[in-house]
């Protein structure tokens, strides 16, 4: 009993292992795939790519902070500013923590705070006093301060919405004894269209300039007949000169005048 029960089972096992190989078979030669001419996948890059670069470089310009400051709200920026208040202080008194003091900071030479140990970076970047915390330098280095001024020891993360930015700066605008002015937001047009516009008068001038000579040189011309007229008036004497030389045949004829008597 033992042995047929074995047997059977192990018919049954080759059973199953012969079907499983049939349909194997089957299905590969129904199902059969040919193999692809180039390996991996074909990606298309459409032609152009001055349009594709394009966006890359309008999202690397930086973002002008001017139009913004006029409806910035610095009870918003107040807000903002407490992520900062662990390293800097606000109040007039301006005490050093691990930052310098914010007081009056808007357009504030860089690193120029008294007390404060600067690091090196930051004492070139503002190369003796002539860089200060303009608006602009102010939203460059709040969106990422170590891009900005690499080597800095600033080790905030930066925030990166300009409209945060916009509301932080119009607080710290607020702290000062007189708040700075407000950047004008068409500054930025008017000095680029000053160029063109001063350029155009240097351009209408030119034909002036050459005409200038002409009109000088045609006095020369009209001169000219002038002086070969003065020749002429001299010669007038010449012709008054005639009766004198007529009048010698009359003192010739008192001799013969003389002789008939």
């Amino acid at each position: 009993m033992n042995s047929n029960y074995f047997n059977s089972a192990a018919g049954a096992v080759l059973a199953v292992l012969f079907v499983v190989m049939t349909l194997s078979i089957v299905s590969e030669a129904i199902y059969e795939t040919p193999a692809p001419e180039n390996a991996g996948f074909v990606i298309e890059v459409a032609e152009g790519g001055s349009s594709q670069s394009a966006p890359a470089e309008e999202e690397a310009a930086p973002e002008e902070i001017a139009p913004l400051l006029a409806n910035a709200d610095p009870a918003k920026g107040e807000t903002i500013f407490k992520k900062c208040a662990a390293c800097h202080t606000n109040d007039a008194a301006s005490t050093n923590k691990v930052g310098p003091g914010l007081w009056g900071v808007v357009n504030r030479p860089v690193a120029s705070h008294e007390g404060f140990n600067y690091s090196t970076a930051m004492t070139e970047f503002a190369q003796g006093g002539s860089v200060v915390w303009d608006y602009d330098h102010l939203s460059h280095f709040l969106e990422a301060p170590k891009k900005y001024i690499s080597g800095t020891a600033m080790s905030f993360a930066g925030l990166k919405k300009i409209d945060e930015r916009a509301d932080v700066i119009a607080y710290l605008r607020t702290l000062a004894d007189t708040p700075a002015p407000l950047p004008d937001p068409n500054a930025a047009a008017a000095e680029e269209a000053a160029p063109t516009e001063a350029a155009a008068p240097a351009e209408e001038a030119a034909p002036a300039e050459e005409a200038a000579p002409a009109q000088e040189a045609a006095p020369a011309e009209e001169a000219a007949p002038a002086e070969e007229a003065a020749p002429a008036e001299e010669a007038a004497p010449a012709e008054e000169a005639a009766p004198a030389e007529g009048a010698e045949p009359a003192a010739e004829q008192a001799p013969a005048t003389e002789q008939s008597n």
